[in-house]
Parts: C-alpha cells; sequence; structure tokens
C-alpha cells in the first residue's frame, strides 16, 4: 500500500484515507483501554483454578496498566523511528502471543509476565502510536478525528463485556484467552491501515524530505536534535505550583480508578447476581462513558466552565467517589444497575477533563513533555490501587471495604484540587500584581531618570 500524499505545503488533508486511519485507531485504542478491564469477567474462575487470592489476581490487570502506561515514551520513540504502522502492527502481534501464550498458563507469576508484561507493552505500542498518527492525518477536523477514535475505549468494552462472559461460559478460561488472542490480532490489520504521510513531490516542498510520521534515521550529526526531541521527562515542572496541584489530585484518582472495575462483576456475583447479569455491569458503564466523554467536553468548552474547568475537574472526581462510596449500601441488581449508570458518568467526566486540564495549566508547548512525566508518574498507583483493593478483601472477606477505600481517596482527590486550586489562583493574582508594581517601579524610576537627564541637559 503506496503512503499517502498530503496536498500543498504539506498541510494534512483533513479526510480522505485519514478516515480509514480513524477506524484503524479505533480498534487499536478500543483494545488498549478495553482489555484490561473486561479480563476481570475471567478472575473469579483463575483464582479458583491457580489457588490465587483476590490481591494477587488483581495484580493482572495493574500490571497490563502500568506497563502500558509506563511503556508510552518508548512506543513514541519507536514511532519517530519507524512510523506508527509497523509500530501498531508489532503491538497486535505482542498481544495475540500474548494472551495464547496466557492459555497454556498454570501460575499466576506466568499471568503476570505474559498478560501484564508482553500484553501491556503490546498494548502501549497501539495506544500511542495511533494517537501519533491521527495528528499528522487531521488539523481542522482533530477534535472530531481523536473523539472518533478515543470512543473505541467505551465501545469495545460494551462489545468484549458479555463476549468474555459467553466465552468463559462455553471454552472456559483457557480457551477463552486463546480466541482473544486471535482476535487481538486484528491490530494488525488496523495498523496495516495506517500509511505513513508524505509531501507531495513538487518544487515547494522539495526542500522538506519528510515529515514526522515517515521513518526517521538519527544519525550522528542528527543526534543532538532527536534526544531533544525524544526528551520526556523535564523535571523543571516540579518547580510549577499548578502542575504539583495536578499531579497530586491525579495520583489520588487514579489509585482508586480502576479497582472498582476490576471487582464489579465478582461483586455482583457475590450479592446473588447471575454471570450475564454481571457482565453487563461493564457493557452499561461502557455505553454510559461512550456518550458523557463528548457531551463533557462540550460543556468544558462553554464560556461559563472554561476559565473554571480545574474546579470542573474537581467536582467530576468528588461525584465519581461518592458513587463508591454509596455502592456498598445497594445490593440488588436494580441499584447495581443504577450504580453502573452513575459510575459510567463519573468516569467519562474525568476522563473527558484529566488531559484537557494538564494542557490548561501547561499551554500546547509544554503538554508534551508534560503528559509524559505524568504517565509515568502514574503507572505507581494503577500498578498498587486494584492489588490494595484486592487485600482488603483477602482480609475482610467483603467487597465493600475496596469500594470505602476507592471512593474516600478519590473524594479526598478532588477536595484536595478544590481548595488547592483556590490557593494557586489566589497566589497566582497575587504574584500578578507584585509583579506589576515592580514594572511599574521600575517605569518610574527609569522616568524620573530620564527627567533628571533633561533637567541636567537643559541647565
Amino acid at each position: 500500500m503506496s503512503p499517502a500524499t498530503t496536498h500543498e505545503l504539506g498541510k494534512p488533508l483533513d479526510g480522505g484515507w485519514g478516515w480509514m486511519v480513524v477506524i484503524g485507531a479505533h480498534i487499536s485504542i478500543g483494545f488498549a483501554y478495553s482489555m484490561p478491564k473486561v479480563l476481570s469477567i475471567f478472575f473469579k474462575v483463575i483464582q479458583a483454578d491457580l489457588q490465587a487470592s483476590y490481591s494477587e489476581i488483581a495484580w493482572i490487570s495493574s500490571i497490563m496498566l502500568a506497563v502500558m502506561y509506563a511503556g508510552g515514551p518508548v512506543s513514541s520513540m519507536l514511532v519517530k523511528r519507524f512510523g506508527s504502522r509497523p509500530v501498531v502492527m508489532t503491538g497486535g502481534l505482542m498481544c495475540g502471543v500474548a494472551m495464547v501464550s496466557a492459555s497454556f498458563g498454570n501460575s499466576i507469576v506466568f499471568l503476570y509476565f505474559c498478560i501484564g508484561i508482553i500484553g501491556g507493552c503490546g498494548l502501549s505500542l497501539n495506544l500511542n502510536a495511533s494517537l501519533t498518527i491521527i495528528s499528522k492525518y487531521f488539523l481542522a477536523k482533530r477534535p472530531l478525528a481523536n473523539g472518533l477514535a478515543m470512543a473505541g475505549s467505551p465501545v469495545f468494552v460494551c462489545f468484549l463485556a458479555p463476549l468474555n462472559q459467553y466465552l468463559l461460559n462455553t471454552f472456559g478460561w483457557r480457551g477463552s484467552f486463546l480466541i482473544l488472542g486471535g482476535l487481538m490480532l486484528n491490530c494488525c490489520v488496523a495498523g496495516a491501515l495506517m500509511r505513513p504521510v508524505v509531501p507531495p513531490q513538487n518544487s515547494s516542498s522539495a526542500p522538506q524530505k519528510q515529515v514526522e510520521e515517515q521513518p526517521s534515521n538519527c544519525n550522528t550529526k542528527l543526534k543532538g536534535n532527536c534526544m531533544k526531541t525524544t526528551k520526556f521527562l523535564d523535571l523543571s515542572f516540579f518547580k510549577d505550583r499548578g502542575f504539583i496541584i495536578y499531579l497530586i489530585g491525579n495520583v489520588m484518582y487514579i489509585f482508586g480508578a480502576y479497582a472498582p472495575i476490576v471487582f464489579l462483576s465478582a461483586y455482583a456475583i457475590s450479592q446473588g447476581v447471575e454471570e450475564y447479569s454481571a457482565a453487563y455491569l461493564l457493557s452499561i458503564m461502557g455505553f454510559v462513558d461512550m456518550f458523557v466523554r463528548p457531551a463533557t467536553g462540550l460543556v468544558a468548552n462553554t464560556k461559563w466552565i472554561r476559565p473554571r474547568v480545574q474546579y470542573f475537574f474537581g467536582f467530576a472526581m468528588v461525584f465519581n467517589g461518592m458513587c463508591h462510596l454509596l455502592c456498598p449500601l445497594f445490593t440488588s441488581y436494580s441499584f447495581l444497575v443504577v450504580y453502573a449508570v452513575f459510575f459510567g458518568v463519573g468516569f467519562g467526566m474525568v476522563f473527558a477533563l484529566i488531559f484537557e486540564c494538564l494542557m490548561d495549566l501547561m499551554g500546547n508547548e509544554r503538554f508534551p513533555s508534560a503528559v509524559g512525566l505524568v504517565t509515568i508518574i502514574e503507572c505507581f498507583p494503577m500498578l498498587l490501587g486494584p492489588p490494595a483493593a484486592g487485600l482488603l478483601v483477602d482480609v475482610f472477606d467483603d467487597y465493600k471495604y475496596l469500594f470505602y477505600m476507592c471512593g474516600t481517596v478519590i473524594v479526598a482527590g478532588g477536595v484536595f484540587l478544590f481548595v488547592m486550586n483556590i490557593y494557586n489562583y489566589h497566589m497566582l493574582e497575587k504574584e500578578k500584581a507584585a509583579k506589576d508594581r515592580k514594572t511599574k517601579n521600575v517605569e518610574n524610576q527609569e522616568q524620573e531618570t530620564i527627567s533628571v537627564s533633561e533637567m541636567q541637559q537643559t541647565a
């Protein structure tokens, strides 16, 4: 398949083959974000088969998510070096091999390695490469293209949750993993759709040898420039008060965000809910999330909310945390459905705002470096959150304590953002006023100096 060609001056086409790229990104991003969530449907059976505890079984999703996020900088460097197409195809192959290999596992550590390490690396390659290539094909329509691609996450959750339950009942967890491995090879097909972008071959574009999506070779002369473009960990962000506030609140949210998803089906079954109905709770959450994310983006873009988007982010966190705190109070399936709906609303709001708030604080130029640092730090709470929740289930033999823990941590993070953003904005105004006074004093001194000089010349 030949590379796609941009129009004059190398600008994106904002359409054409780009929509096929969006379909490929929708598939690869859908698998990347949904698999760590929907694999929880198999945990109860795997736990009984391998004689594992709740905390041990929760490490599977935790490692997978942590590796997916931690591999972001490496994936970005590979995309710059080889382009998105081979990176996504390699990631899809790794995911397929990981699931097939895991089906032969006889120990929980083997599943950690296959699903967590190999599968997580594959998902990382899929995610970052897919997000990168969309920016090469779209400019004016980029928000729409990104929205359609990111919608793969809730769409695949809706689809895979009941499918996994059907596969589990029909083929067992080992047979299901074999089939899922085959399904994840579709990421290779999705990667094949991601044709590299090249500039048009004419005189106006002759000096432009290649664009970012084309694979590039970092020779000795260009090594310095390549090192600059691949600098992800800029520690100077820790001097920024707004960044520190955002990071602390974000880490608290991530710690409690995924454990309720991992244990939701098992909790429903423990309350006497039928297995298929328990799996549909994840589908309900994903379906609601699918519509909440774009709706939240529209609300956040209004003139009333946009200047206060940091407070809106804090509200979304508090709302999400309150849902978890109230969940154990209701045990019937009808109330669990209501919980899944509100969980989808809260989860969708937070993840629709989580990067928008960082961009609001850092600006477009500093955002790429900031998000690289944030995702690296997020690995640790993401890795520890679900196992800590599983440990509570092991100790107390009751799921309600994990919901209390996650809800409390998330609410505390939301309240922290509320209070500290009020303080931050107050200090920014105070510092701005002091800077203006200092600037005015300097101008007055300069004016006085000029006046004295003019008087001396007159005399």
